[in-house]
């Protein structure tokens, strides 16, 4: 098969499939400050991301005071307690697993996204969800930048929205949808950490691809045309 004359040279797409598969979720932190520049250099991929209609609906605020660190810590331990009590048989369980790192990184961002409102139809008049997904866009650009720059990035979903953003003082139209841990680390986790921990395990990719319609192809049919297999497991 005749490679796009657009793609990339062999070293440079492996760095790009390196940075997707080595991509974790981070939960541990080593207590050090990130450099700067660095910083820069991440926040300015995150906002580099896809948006519908040019929208760029993410917003970033940067948590520098460590009294305003410690409520937020507190605030996702409330959830954390919600959840285990909702997780049922699974409570223990749950409650063994660590899920955050916001005391401990050396950087942390909560990410909003705010509502474009009548001004911006552009992709989102009957999808208005679009702007979620943009700023999910960014964020992942932020995960794949910080982890090509060594730095590990944890995404911590278990908050009240309206609690932190009365905490954060946003305004009506601009909703948390991330606090995000981002700092050095002692190691990448080898696998997702729910995977290490037994919690989950990832399902493969034949099982989450359809053609045409919405009617699973047989095993064999999908085993024919799609791989689990990452890029860089033959390297």
């Amino acid at each position: 098969m005749t490679l796009s004359p657009h793609c990339y040279d062999d070293a440079s797409r492996a760095a790009v499939y390196r940075a997707i598969y080595e991509r974790r979720d981070m939960r541990h932190f080593l207590p050090r400050p990130v450099d700067p520049e660095t910083f820069r250099r991440i926040l300015q991929a995150a906002h580099a991301a896809p948006s519908v209609g040019l929208s760029q609906p993410w917003r970033f605020v940067r948590i520098t005071l460590p009294a305003l660190r410690r409520q937020i810590y507190e605030l996702v331990q409330l959830e954390r307690l919600r959840t285990a009590n909702a997780l049922g048989e699974r409570h223990a369980e749950f409650l063994r697993l660590k899920v955050e790192g916001i005391l401990d990184c050396g950087e942390l961002l909560v990410c909003a996204a705010q509502d474009g409102g009548t001004e911006e139809v552009f992709g989102r008049l009957s999808m208005p969800q679009m702007s979620l997904a943009s700023v999910a866009c960014a964020i992942q650009n932020l995960w794949l930048a910080a982890r090509a720059e060594g730095l590990g990035m944890g995404w911590v979903s278990m908050f009240d929205p309206q609690a932190l953003a009365n905490l954060l003082k946003l305004p009506e139209d601009v909703q948390p949808v991330a606090v995000l841990c981002i700092g050095h680390v002692a190691e990448f986790y080898p696998a997702p950490m729910l995977t290490l921990e037994n919690w989950r395990s990832a399902r493969p990719l034949k099982e989450l691809v359809y053609e045409n319609t919405f009617i699973p192809a047989s095993t064999d049919e999908a085993a024919e045309h799609i791989s689990d297999k990452s890029p860089l497991a033959a390297k």
